[in-house]
């Protein structure tokens, strides 16, 4: 250990899939990690305020990190600016996992209606603009906040420093989102019986970016159509969810076999085991965490050819996994019908390269090179 970098990450939302990534590199990672972090609750006020707390509570570390990994949560510009006395010529690497420039916002935010949703891509610019690195978690994500870099700057009335982008671009890399996919092996039932009838699964967050209603929807055409299945619901679950989640659960009962957030790790991991078809319908995935799991699971993904789904299934089979506009329904249809070869496929291979046996090497040498 005290041959390798010592590395600080900071989290300002320390939740969910931010905190399974940070903690996941640290306990994989060949140096030294010690996250800095806040409770995930209140994104928009961590984005605005974390670089302060955290900043301040930096001050008073006496861990002296080699490099700092910040999120795309953090104001690193602010951060920066705020821990100068200690942090020196310490070079500065930002993962974004998401962005606030792409991200596609609920059109019922009152910050969208009033274009205060810029201010939170603009710390994402800014956080880029300062950084000695930027890693990206797919290629999609990095291509499509580079892409749209440029017309973002050009809504605002003069010195729309263009000539940034370009600077950013440079310092751009991909590093895929590291998953503990073996975990998923052992956490895997002794013994698995299929069910007579296709197991649909759902294992998304309960929000209006996974597009619920396309997703439903289809159930419904295929359950009107005298089509059984079985279904299971999961994901995290907020205060304020989409209504689609109720009306689907009551018009959708007998198909149902569990409904909800799993109790705990192991019983996710059974019911992704006991699945046979992941339909997709996100508008938004940068990389998509869950659809992975499943993957590795052998459940089958039905996917849209856009976002970054592309990059998890070899160019080749591209036409098998992926559906176009307005297919959706009659290829669930067909695999429901054809389950018995639709389990005899395996998807596992294809993303056992995100496991952090492998990512974790990446993002070590990555931050290696860029100490010299």
């Amino acid at each position: 250990m005290s041959d390798g970098l010592r590395i600080l990450l900071v989290e300002p939302f320390f939740g969910g899939s931010h905190k399974k990534w940070a903690e996941g590199y640290k306990q994989n990672s060949c140096h030294q990690v010690e996250i800095l972090s806040l409770p995930d609750r209140h994104w928009k006020w961590r984005m605005h305020g974390a670089a302060v707390t955290l900043s301040e509570k930096f001050k008073g570390y006496d861990f002296e990190p080699d490099v700092v990994l910040a999120t795309d949560m953090l104001d690193v510009a602010t951060f920066a600016a705020n821990s100068r006395s200690k942090l020196s010529s310490i070079p500065i690497v930002t993962y974004f996992h998401e962005n606030q420039i792409t991200y596609p916002w609920s059109a019922n935010d009152m910050d969208k209606k009033l274009q205060r949703d810029n201010h939170y891509g603009f710390i994402n610019y800014t956080s880029a603009l300062v950084s000695s690195m930027v890693l990206f978690n797919s290629v999609y994500h990095r291509n499509s906040f580079l892409e749209s870099l440029p017309e973002f700057l050009k809504q605002f009335p003069d010195h729309q420093n263009l000539n940034t982008v370009k600077s950013i671009e440079e310092k751009c890399s991909v590093i895929h989102l590291g998953l503990d996919l073996k975990c998923l092996d052992e956490l895997k039932p002794q013994s698995l019986e299929f069910r007579k009838r296709a197991v649909i699964l759902w294992n998304h967050r309960w929000e209006y970016d996974k597009n619920p209603e396309a997703f439903f929807n289809s159930l419904y055409e295929i359950q009107n159509r005298g089509w059984d299945f079985n279904l299971v619901v999961l994901g995290e679950r907020f205060n304020k969810y989409p209504s689609v989640f109720d009306e689907a659960k009551e018009r959708l009962k007998e198909k149902i076999i569990h409904w909800g957030f799993a109790d705990n790790e192991s019983e996710y991991v059974r019911w992704l085991w006991e699945s046979d078809i992941l339909p997709v319908t996100s508008n938004q995935d940068f990389f998509g965490g869950s659809i992975v799991e499943a993957m590795y699971c052998n459940v089958k993904p039905l996917l849209p050819k856009r976002l970054a789904y592309p990059e998890h299934i070899p160019e080749q089979l591209h036409p098998t996994f992926f559906y176009k506009e307005g297919e959706l329904t009659n290829r669930l249809q067909n695999w429901i019908k054809d389950v018995a070869v639709i389990r005899k496929q395996q998807t596992r291979t294809f993303v056992e390269r995100y496991d952090w046996s492998g990512i974790s090497a990446k993002m070590d040498y990555c931050l290696a090179e860029l100490i010299g």
